[in-house]
């Protein structure tokens, strides 16, 4: 499943290498972090990981392939 994850601010080169499964597109003071997602246990890796960077998850959303 492919979803897209909208960060709050702009996620720098830094933290968003922590996230190497996703494209990230920079958008006006947000962050938008694209890519296919394995399964649950992936998506709520991934969250975990945001939560642990201090990156605020504004909104979540799976779209189509």
């Amino acid at each position: 499943m492919r979803y897209e994850f909208r960060i709050s601010g702009v996620v720098p080169d830094t933290l968003a290498a922590n996230f190497p499964e996703l494209d990230r597109i920079p958008v006006r003071e947000q962050t938008l972090l694209l890519g296919i997602v394995a399964d649950e246990a992936h998506l709520y890796g991934l969250l975990t990981r945001f939560q642990s960077l201090g990156l605020r998850v504004l909104e979540m959303r799976q779209v189509p392939a």
